[in-house]
């Protein structure tokens, strides 16, 4: 084993309050500019939590074992220019990112109050990434990583994490408009989907000082007993809230409804029909706001 073969957890600043029973708040770092934005709005979540903070910087293992043979070349992103990929040179990449990641954090949690550690691994990182996380923590992710081609706005990691950790997941993006004022949060015929999807909505709508609107997506006229449960999620999510009906779940219709709500952040269940429909994905990475995901 090297000296980069390792897994390390490393505090970045002593405990000063209990931290809430909740569960945690792991962000991950890869060294791109959208994982450090995502940083930034964990920390601010940590905070309002009081939380205790996880960063996870991952060395990924392929990219580790590419560089190995003698005929892997990498092309610079802004050069163009094709070199050899040389083991050495990734090693001291590594360290700086890993280095940058552990400034960054306790940049952040500086500001914000609280206390955090990073987590450096050397494996595959989604892998890395569900070891770590538990039922009751609270994920966040760039919407696209270091690796993710020009133009994209949602990475494979992104796209595997948010159908596979156990607890909430929350897709940061920067891009925010001026208009938007509104959590929209997405239910459908699942009852305790529902409700975990409704207290996640109601958080944040507290933490931004926003009403939320509520979308149930139905075929037909909702049962009394489904209407009676949303009735009792509504009490906890507060005032101002709205319900509306929707059957017709097409992603262009769903970003539309979006647009009239000038949302601000879209909450959705995995159990949630929209979550599961063909283009839900391409839906996901067209959206301009953050994106929360909850089991």
């Amino acid at each position: 084993m090297n000296a980069l073969e390792k897994k390390a957890v490393v505090n970045t600043e002593k405990p000063q309050e209990q931290a809430s029973a909740r569960g945690r708040v792991l962000v991950l770092i890869d060294g791109s500019k959208m994982s450090y934005a995502a940083l930034t709005a964990a920390a601010g979540i940590a905070g309002k939590r009081n939380a205790d903070m996880l960063g996870v910087f991952v060395e990924e293992l392929n990219l580790v074992r590419s560089a190995g043979y003698g005929f892997s070349r990498e092309v610079g992103s802004v050069s163009g220019i094709s070199r050899p990929f040389d083991p050495g040179i990734l090693e001291q990449r590594m360290r700086r990112l890993a280095d940058h990641a552990r400034v960054a954090l306790a940049e952040a949690v500086k500001q914000r109050g609280g206390r955090a550690a990073l987590s450096i691994a050397r494996g595959h990182v989604i892998e890395e990434v569900l070891a770590l996380a538990g039922p009751d923590d609270l994920l966040v992710l760039g919407r696209a990583g270091w690796s993710s081609p020009a133009g994209a706005r949602l990475g494979s990691t992104a796209r595997r994490l948010i159908r596979q950790a156990p607890g909430q997941v929350l897709l940061w993006c920067e891009q925010r408009l001026p208009y938007q004022k509104r959590v929209v949060v997405f239910l459908n015929d699942h009852e305790e989907a529902n409700h975990r999807a409704a207290l996640a909505a109601a958080e944040i709508a507290r933490h931004y000082c926003q009403p939320v609107t509520v979308i149930l997506e139905t075929d037909g006229e909702p049962a009394a007993d489904q209407i009676e449960a949303i009735r009792q999620d509504l009490d906890v999510i507060g005032p101002g809230t709205r319900l509306q009906i929707l059957s017709d779940t097409n992603p262009l219709t769903v970003a539309r409804v979006l647009r009239e709500e000038r949302a601000s952040q879209l909450v959705i269940s995995r159990e949630c029909a929209l979550f599961n429909a063909p283009g839900a994905e391409e839906l996901l990475a067209a959206l301009s706001l953050p994106v929360t995901v909850t089991p």
